[in-house]
């Protein structure tokens, strides 16, 4: 919980800057307020594939730092911001060259379509400040130190309103952007998140032993591509993850403003509870790979199981408090009846699935703490795409199974596809963990 509870803030803090954008965005207009929309819903599953890859850095650094091995710390990190280089271009890439999947939206407002575009490409030049702050992040999470994280992301989130405020509306001399001035703030505020980061890690006392002696060292493609290949399957876990909920919400589209508004706001609430899981996996990985590290694979094991059970307690409680309370809390995101009754009605499966939520979800950062994630790319896949989608349109746009459901439907997919992937990913770790301790430890060391 230590561990945890500071990333646990860092999330929060993250996501809350994405609201501030949608608040600040709405106050000026409603044209605004949906160009941010389109053009979030496009930024973030591809930052959050680029964080993903780069994710590979804490189980590394956990493992060196529990080994002894500090002095090849900062070699690893050296190739994270080789990596992070290479990634940032061609993220760019995609991002700018995006206005053609808006444009291909049916029946889209020009002006709406033309600010969507603007705060796309106003944002996409935060995307190498936004990698290389993540990087320094998973260095000091990989040694076991999340509040830096906490305190620069809470920082960030706090210098985004001024910064907002300033380019949404023009002042100080600045033109007012609308939308397009939230990407513009958002962008400078990664940047200057990262600067504060590598501020801290240069300054910090229990980090001056991690630097290279030399200058810029060059690329070294063999750690580079263990790397990729160590981050991708978490990249596309992350990737597939936030483009489903994407998926779903273009899917029911025609079934009105009601189910739209609905399914986006039980979504919105559960992304919010998701962070405690997720926070919790995060520290279960730097546990897990700090204990392999040391070549204690009984305590990694004990931390492994530890991560589980207090995830599980904590879901029980959520899901407890989200049964109860599913109606005022859809009211402070809207007070039309028809869409607080369909979003109450939505996060009772919300409650049901995060028991599964949390199993898979900490169970990945169990895996990445033994180094094991190509599996959790083939669960993830299988659970969120061919499982869970699948059933939910069958049940919720057709009449083969049952008479169509709607937005229900698709719900129920989701506590299809998560159960699929909790039973998977924990059955997973089950294996791994009855191998030879000889045998784990060296399937991390090489990996």
């Amino acid at each position: 919980m230590v561990l945890a509870v500071p990333v646990i803030i860092t999330q929060v803090a993250q996501t809350a800057m994405g609201v501030v954008d949608t608040i600040m965005a709405g106050s000026f207009s409603a044209t605004d307020l949906a160009a941010v929309a389109i053009g979030t819903s496009i930024w973030q599953p591809v930052i959050f594939f680029g964080n993903g890859l780069l994710l590979a850095l804490t189980p590394t650094i956990a493992q060196l730092n529990g080994s002894g091995r500090r002095n090849q710390i900062a070699y690893q990190v050296r190739q994270g911001f080789w990596l992070a280089c290479f990634i940032a271009i061609l993220m760019m890439l995609v991002l700018y060259n995006s206005h053609h999947i808006i444009y291909m939206m049916h029946n889209i407002d020009p002006i709406l379509a033309e600010k969507a575009v603007g705060f796309i490409r106003a944002i996409m030049w935060g995307v190498p400040g936004c990698l290389f702050f993540q990087i320094f992040r998973n260095q000091c999470e990989g040694l076991s130190k999340t509040k830096p994280g906490m305190v620069i992301g809470f920082m960030g989130l706090l210098i985004n309103i001024p910064i907002n405020y300033i380019f949404i509306y023009g002042k100080l001399g600045a033109p007012a952007l609308g939308g397009v001035g939230c990407g513009v703030a958002t962008a400078s505020v990664y940047w200057v998140m990262f600067l504060m980061m590598y501020w801290y890690v240069s300054q910090t006392g229990s980090q001056q032993d991690l630097k290279l002696n030399k200058g810029l060292s060059s690329p070294d493609w063999k750690v580079i591509k263990t790397l990729t290949f160590l981050g991708l399957p978490i990249a596309l876990a992350l990737f597939f993850e936030t483009t489903l909920f994407a998926v779903v919400a273009l899917l029911i589209s025609p079934l009105g403003v009601v189910a739209v508004a609905g399914h986006q706001i039980a979504h919105s609430f559960s992304s919010l509870v998701f962070m405690l899981p997720m926070s919790l996996g995060i520290a279960a990985t730097i546990r897990v790979g700090h204990c392999l590290g040391a070549g204690e694979v009984a305590q990694a094991r004990v931390s492994a199981y530890t991560g589980l059970i207090v995830g599980l307690i904590l879901a029980s409680l959520s899901a407890i408090l989200t049964v109860f309370f599913r109606e005022p809390i859809a009211l402070l995101y809207n007070d039309d009846p028809a869409v607080v009754i369909m979003a109450s009605h939505l996060m009772i499966f919300a409650a049901i699935y995060q028991m599964s939520d949390a199993v898979q979800v900490i169970g990945s950062g169990v895996l990445r703490g033994y180094k094991d994630t190509r599996s959790i790319f083939f669960i993830t896949f299988i659970a969120y795409w061919l499982l869970g989608l699948s059933s939910g349109y069958l049940l919720g746009l057709t009449d083969y199974v049952v008479s169509a459901m709607g937005p229900t439907g698709f719900w129920i997919g989701f506590v299809i596809g998560l159960t699929f992937a909790a039973v998977m990913i924990f059955l997973r770790i089950r294996w791994l963990q009855r191998q030879p301790p000889e045998v784990t430890l060296q399937r991390a060391a090489h990996h």
